[in-house]
């Protein structure tokens, strides 16, 4: 069983620091009080005098960033650090939960009091922390949509709704023939919700206009990128315009097709759905659907502000997509 003297042991404080820094009895400085924390949730501590007092707040909010492969770690960077900036304009400070799925750094998050509320990203479509979260009276964010969302307060790119965008003006290019190279494979195996959802506006999208289409899980390396367009070309020969939901392939996707004789947009209209800076800094500037990672840890941070302060909010927020043109599509040419 873990003691509040281990807790001390590995935050370098005394037991008497660590009990102040968990009650709130005295003021301890933040750097004090974060080194104790990640202590406590290392370590796993649970005893009852570490909780916080009912009715006074830690002022700590955590933030679940489970470190799983496929998750493109630029984006949940920008992502956290706008969480961090917005928890700091409402005085709170942030706990980053990143080991294994973070069911068990949640829980202890929970039975230690150390936190305010949580924040949970990549979300499943049937997640394994939801009972966790609808088990405890930890208020929680998640940003992302799982199949099942009921009694639980969600934020997220409408992914639908971004795929169907990208494949509508496609078609209103001309293009008859479209694929969507994906996210990695391991992030559709484990039924992630933004990918999964995505995958459901492009095909809908490509079935609505009467298009030919086909949907490519891919790595993100060069030679990932060779190989799928290589496939693409093989399987698709009249292909004509690609959608990119996969950051990393930018760049070198445009190389791979342009190794094939292909060049972007005179003969292969790209489009993307990734941060609009990405999609502007493109060797050819993508047309693109924003991801607006800022704007949902700023999101995700008021609708807990809204909830620990008792005000009601919706189950649900879908931030609207929002496509903006560039160089890389084009009205469909005639291949030879």
């Amino acid at each position: 069983m873990v003691k509040i003297t281990d807790v001390a042991r590995r935050a370098g404080v005394s037991p008497s620091t660590v009990s102040y820094a968990l009650s709130g009895k005295r003021p301890i400085s933040d750097a004090t009080r974060r080194r104790v924390q990640a202590a406590v949730v290392e370590l796993g501590y649970r005893a009852d005098a570490g909780r916080t007092p009912p009715g006074r707040r830690s002022r700590v909010l955590a933030l679940a960033v489970p470190m799983r492969s496929g998750i493109h770690l630029p984006v949940m960077t920008q992502f956290a650090v706008s969480v961090v900036t917005a928890a700091r304009a409402h005085d709170h400070d942030v706990l980053l939960l990143t080991h294994g799925d973070g069911e068990e750094g949640i829980g202890r998050v929970a039975d230690a009091g150390l936190a305010d509320a949580v924040i949970v990203t990549d979300v499943q479509l049937q997640d394994a922390r939801l009972p966790l979260l609808r088990s405890r009276s930890l208020p929680s964010v998640l940003v992302g949509v799982p199949a099942e969302p009921d009694g639980l307060t969600c934020v997220d790119l409408d992914f639908r709704a971004a795929g169907d965008l990208c494949v509508d003006h496609l078609a209103r290019l001309g293009h008859r023939v479209v694929a969507l190279v994906g996210s990695p494979p391991e992030v559709y195996v484990r039924r992630t919700a933004f990918a999964r959802r995505l995958v459901e506006g492009f095909t809908a999208a490509a079935d609505r206009n009467g298009l030919t289409s086909a949907v490519h899980p891919c790595g993100t390396g060069r030679d990932d990128a060779r190989a799928v367009a290589a496939r693409l070309l093989r399987e698709l020969p009249a292909l004509t315009a690609v959608v990119v939901h996969n950051e990393p392939l930018l760049d070198p996707l445009v190389d791979a097709f342009g190794h094939l004789g292909l060049r972007v947009p005179r003969d292969l209209s790209l489009t993307a759905v990734c941060p609009a800076p990405v999609a502007a800094a493109a060797r050819v500037p993508l047309t693109s659907v924003a991801v607006p990672s800022a704007e949902l840890g700023s999101r995700a941070v008021r609708l807990l502000m809204r909830k620990l302060s008792g005000a009601p909010v919706p189950g649900a927020t879908l931030l609207p997509p929002r496509l903006t043109e560039r160089a890389s599509t084009a009205p469909r040419g005639d291949r030879p």
